[in-house]
């Protein structure tokens, strides 16, 4: 029931999680809305491109995995806080000294990777206060916060050609601000935490092939969601010469439905089980990731095309993260950490090689159609485990559908 799950947690410190995240992720793919008109002015080729709006993924996934240690050894509550007043002082600078080379755009994106990082934070906060039979929903609102690269997608580019595209991270900075001094305000570690272990110990769910699934099943959904929302931009633009406006609307509207859908994937996951609900999700994402490699005639059809697959990796980012927990409660930070570093580095993989396969090919479809195959191989990989998983560990957990 819905009164037993807000009574069962501690809803402050999950309204913080959310803002958090929810600024970061703004923060996060800032490049991508603005990489048409940084691109424009430095001259950058496709590969470059791709490569600029993929840096940020890649430095948040290879973050959060050093923030789930610390998550673990000082908590997520005072982690959070050192990484938002990084990326705070990061923009500030890059507002003050300027971006004007290739290489300070990729300087940057590892400054907002830290931003990107805030998954490895924000979730184990909210998942330390609410019971198994509540961690699909809890973690799905505070992993709504992936909703702020709606924000991004929407807001930077028109702030861009207002103000210039510099400016707008200076703008950033505010609404950084004013959340930092909320969470510190709201947010609270849950009594109880792990007792810290030695540094190697974090690294022992690798010796389980399950860590490794999971790593596998969230690096395509979330690695796809955050992959598109880093480049629809600078597609909308090239493929159709959209302006960099229309571009962000077009690509605010594929990230809205990704995001939007992140907490209903895990209530579904809470009620069909999780494997079930990624089975539907990656068959959906598969087929619509082979939609847009056909290349479709125009953009009213890609666009289709793209909320149909946000919509279903959207869901499998909160079924993820219903089932994760279940199997390694007692290591939840450190796998908050190794799972988010998977998703950042396939969002790495698809954004850098969109720009490579444009350059390569003069078209941006077979990057499509190779990550539509990786749907379909976490697909069959979910079919291999599904009925191990629920033999053993699933079947301990009582209450508890997987």
């Amino acid at each position: 029931m819905k009164s037993s799950f807000w009574s069962a947690g501690h809803r402050p410190t999950l309204i913080a999680a959310f803002l958090y995240f929810d600024v970061a992720f703004m923060c996060w793919v800032l490049l991508g809305p603005l990489g048409p008109e940084i691109a424009r002015d430095l001259g950058l080729s496709p590969a470059e491109k791709g490569l600029m709006v993929a840096v940020p993924t890649l430095a948040g996934a290879v973050l959060r995995m050093v923030n789930g240690l610390f998550v673990d050894r000082i908590g997520p509550k005072r982690t959070g806080a050192i990484n938002q007043l990084i990326v705070i002082f990061g923009l500030a600078a890059a507002w003050i000294l300027g971006i004007h080379s290739f290489g300070a755009t990729l300087l940057t994106g590892v400054i907002l990777g830290f931003a990107g990082a805030s998954f490895a934070i924000a979730l184990p906060l909210a998942s330390r206060w609410y019971p198994p039979e509540h961690q699909g929903k809890a973690l799905g609102i505070a992993g709504m916060g992936n909703s702020g690269t709606v924000f991004a997608a929407l807001f930077a580019p028109t702030l861009a050609k207002l103000f210039g595209w510099n400016a707008v991270l200076g703008l950033a900075v505010i609404p950084l601000t004013i959340v930092f001094l909320a969470y510190m305000a709201l947010a609270k570690d849950a009594p109880n935490p792990p007792a810290p272990k030695p540094i190697v110990a974090y690294l022992e769910p690798l010796k389980m092939v399950d860590a490794w699934w999971f790593m596998l099943f969230y690096g395509v959904t979330f690695g796809g969601f955050v992959g598109l929302s880093s480049s629809l931009t600078i597609y909308f633009t090239d493929q159709f010469a959209l302006t960099t406006v229309m571009a962000g609307y077009c690509t605010a509207a594929c990230v809205f439905a990704g995001s939007l859908v992140r907490p209903l994937g895990g209530a579904l996951a809470d009620r069909i089980g999780g494997i079930r609900a990624l089975s539907i999700v990656y068959a959906v994402a598969a087929v619509a990731l082979v939609g847009v490699s056909t290349g479709p005639a125009n953009v009213f059809s890609a666009l289709a095309f793209f909320v149909v697959a946000m919509l279903a990796l959207g869901t499998g980012n909160g079924a993820v993260f219903q089932l994760v927990p279940q199997r390694f409660r007692a290591e939840i930070g450190v796998m908050t950490g190794l799972v988010g570093m998977a998703g950042g580095i396939g969002g790495f993989y698809l954004a850098s090689s969109l720009g490579l396969a444009k350059q390569i090919t003069g078209t941006y479809e077979p990057g499509f159609l190779i990550f539509a195959a990786l749907a379909g191989l976490a697909l069959i990989g979910l079919n291999f485990v599904k009925r191990k998983w629920r033999t053993t560990w699933g079947a301990a957990i009582q209450g508890v559908r997987i």
